[in-house]
């Protein structure tokens, strides 16, 4: 009985995962982004003579809106992004052995298990800008833009 008991829990030990590796997990915390704006949308869709309607439709709403002494409107959009992420980094080593026999055998019984493990996570926040300025003529198009991206 104790030797179909022993048998039946080695074979048990050996079938469980001996040890276990945990890569590199990343997950990413962005929130939903309402609408994006890159600096690649505002590269192919901002042209020289075009409306301030087909701008909105492009970029959406401005930031800031001014006017200067000419009437001419200049729009400014500014986006900031943050991007926050975990990685955790781990491994574990886990097993075990059970010994049995009769009291001739020399061995009676015994259980042997050993753990080892390790985890580290790092927190990395990126934040990324984006300021796009577009001037407008008195006809309400695209006189010039500027833009500037950062990332830090």
């Amino acid at each position: 009985m104790i030797k179909k008991f022993a048998v039946s829990l080695l074979f048990f030990t050996l079938c469980s995962p001996a040890f276990a590796l945990e890569g590199k997990v990343a997950k990413n915390m962005t929130p939903v982004k309402e609408q994006e704006m890159t600096l690649g949308i505002v590269q192919k869709e901002i042209k020289l003579g075009a409306t301030q309607d087909e701008v909105a439709l492009a970029l959406g709403s401005p930031n800031i809106v001014t006017r200067d002494a000419d009437g001419k409107d200049t729009w400014i959009y500014d986006k900031v992004s943050s991007i926050v992420s975990y990685n955790n980094n781990g491994f574990g080593i886990g097993g075990g052995t059970v010994g049995g026999g009769t009291p001739g055998d020399g061995v009676i019984g015994g259980i042997l298990g050993v753990r080892w493990g390790k985890n580290k996570g790092q927190v990395e926040t990126v934040q990324k800008t984006l300021t796009v300025v577009i001037k407008f003529n008195k006809k309400n198009q695209v006189e010039s833009f500027t833009y500037h991206m950062s990332k830090f």
